[in-house]
């Protein structure tokens, strides 16, 4: 056969009385021999592997075979030992933990006329401020630690000043508050952040509110819009609560104060939170906020949390059509950015609220394949809080180069701690003349 043609069928035939010779002369010294036989048979089947079937049953491969196996049992060990499968194990990544971050946020208490309560302080004073509000069975930590500690979030923390507020009770291992504690209402508990501001010296905020805590923040927004810029709610309720829900919140309210953490209150709170399916979108996110529930809240403080919020009045929102009267009308003043998870079950509540809203400085978003957004799609509701920001002039746009650099120099850091600081231009540059004209839809 030409040299050109078939060159794989010509080696083989050259090695091949090589191979079955090196592999039945056993007179050879093994050691000779074992060298012989693994390196013609390396050179045999890196050339003609693809044309060797050794399931054919043929007398002589069949002899060749028995025959390999023979000497190679004797070979010397070589340098493939080293990585055995025998040494191999399943690595499992690492945890979500729902711990204190002690190294970038401060925990402060703050007097008020209903007793204190507790906020976190993460960022730098003298920047702008974001005040974040909490939902049921949650505080700062479990509801806004992971979401601040994002990646891409870390570029607006070079700009604001965030101030997470606990509820009464509700903080990281919180004592049971007295028996006659008296909790306060919704309103009492907007109000309070009169005193919150006041204490950290704050003329305005944007607000960032989930479920309850955006329902406590609308109502500030509402009698005092001077103090606040923006909103950005989650899965907020305009409304007061129905009759279904009123009835399963007063058992739940019932079973903590009896028994504690209950299976039932467990899944009201999944539901709550998750919506349905959760257990086939997310396994070990499940897992960690079920733990949180059994281990980490205390009920008897959550009960009355849950009972205040399930005997909230309506925000009485109204949408003015008529545009010479819309200063006269009761909605939100401010700009608000509506979110929710399309598997969340407060969609037609958010639905309700873009409703009494003002269709020139608020949006309605909904994100996909998700309940808790915050925690299920971080990258897609921090992109949409930063361009709301970005529409209001808070924040200079950045160019997609930008934030793949700021991403690359985060991803230094273990857990999320941004380990490599990037020196950002100046980029908060509030814009006062109509900066609604400028706002992004998202």
């Amino acid at each position: 056969m030409p040299a050109g043609v078939g060159t794989s069928y010509r080696s083989l035939g050259d090695l091949g009385e090589d191979v079955y010779k090196s592999t039945t002369i056993i007179e050879q010294s093994h050691q000779t021999t074992g060298q012989t036989v693994l390196q013609s048979v390396k050179k045999a089947f890196s050339f003609a592997s693809p044309k060797i079937d050794l399931r054919k049953k043929d007398p002589l491969i069949q002899e060749q075979r028995e025959n390999i196996t023979i000497v190679t049992s004797t070979m010397p060990s070589d340098s493939m030992d080293d990585i055995e499968l025998k040494n191999i194990q399943l690595q499992f990544p690492a945890l979500r933990y729902l711990s204190r971050d002690e190294g970038s946020v401060r925990e402060e208490k703050v007097e008020t006329d209903k007793g204190s309560i507790v906020v976190a302080v993460q960022g730098n004073r003298a920047k702008p401020a974001i005040v974040t509000y909490h939902d049921l069975g949650l505080n700062y930590i479990s509801s806004f630690q992971a979401f601040f500690n994002y990646i891409d979030m870390r570029v607006l923390l070079e700009n604001f000043c965030v101030y997470h507020v606990n509820a009464p009770g509700q903080e990281e291992g919180a004592p049971t508050l007295p028996e006659d504690y008296i909790y306060p209402t919704m309103d009492e508990l907007a109000e309070q952040l009169l005193f919150v501001i006041g204490h950290f010296g704050l003329k305005s905020f944007i607000g960032f509110g989930v479920g309850a805590g955006g329902n406590i923040l609308s109502r500030f927004a509402a009698s005092h819009p001077g103090h606040v810029n923006a909103l950005c709610l989650i899965n907020c309720v305009s409304t007061q609560a129905g009759w279904i829900e009123w009835g399963y919140q007063k058992l739940n309210v019932r079973h903590l104060r009896s028994q504690g953490m209950t299976q039932g209150v467990l899944d009201y709170l999944m539901w709550h939170h998750f919506g349905r399916g959760t257990e086939e979108r997310n396994h070990d996110l499940v897992q960690v906020y079920t733990n949180y529930f059994e281990r980490r809240v205390n009920p008897t403080n959550l009960a009355l949390f849950i009972d205040s919020y399930v005997r909230r009045t309506d925000l009485n929102l109204t949408r003015e059509l008529d545009p010479s009267r819309k200063k006269e009308g009761k909605t939100l003043s401010v700009p608000v950015i509506n979110i929710t998870g399309s598997l969340s079950p407060h969609v037609d509540d958010t639905v309700t609220l873009n409703g009494r809203l003002d269709p020139t400085n608020s949006s309605w978003m909904k994100i996909s394949d998700c309940g808790m957004v915050l925690e299920e799609q971080p990258g897609k509701v921090s992109e949409a809080f930063r361009l709301f920001l970005q529409g209001e002039g808070y924040v200079a746009p950045l160019s997609p180069l930008r934030m793949a650099d700021y991403r690359l120099g985060c991803l230094d850091g273990l857990n999320h701690l941004c380990m490599k600081k990037i020196d950002w231009p100046s980029a908060t540059m509030h814009i006062t003349e109509n900066p609604i004209s400028e706002a992004v839809a998202c």
